[in-house]
């Protein structure tokens, strides 16, 4: 899975890791939903999610996560509008390419760097 940043556990299936990653990236969403969890757009249209504890990602990066929420259509309408609210609120929307070039935060918004 290009998003995943750790490998599988011993004896793990890619199709475990595949329904693991779903169910972190569901709980996300309803930690987003619920205003658990804020999102955070850099001035370069990256995303993080602060408030998304490091034992909570399980080695799904916030990237990955947000292309998942982006596409699933079974999450909770609250979730888009939470997205939505964060770009209103930065006065920025999220950047695709920004996102693809690997710009991320490794303090929840903070600060920004390349990918590496």
């Amino acid at each position: 899975m290009v998003c995943d940043t750790r490998p599988l556990r011993k004896e793990q299936t890619l199709e475990q890791r595949k329904q693991q990653v779903r169910e972190i990236v569901v709980s996300l969403a309803r930690d987003l939903a619920a205003g658990r969890v804020r999102v955070q757009i850099g001035p370069q249209g990256a995303v993080a999610f602060p408030g998304w504890l490091q034992g909570q990602q399980g080695g799904v990066s916030d990237a990955c996560a947000l292309r998942l929420i982006q596409q699933d259509r079974q999450l909770s309408p609250l979730t888009k509008q939470a997205l939505l609210r964060a770009e209103m609120l930065s006065g920025r929307k999220i950047n695709q390419r920004a996102i693809a070039a690997g710009i991320h935060s490794h303090d929840g918004g903070k600060t920004w760097g390349p990918g590496h």
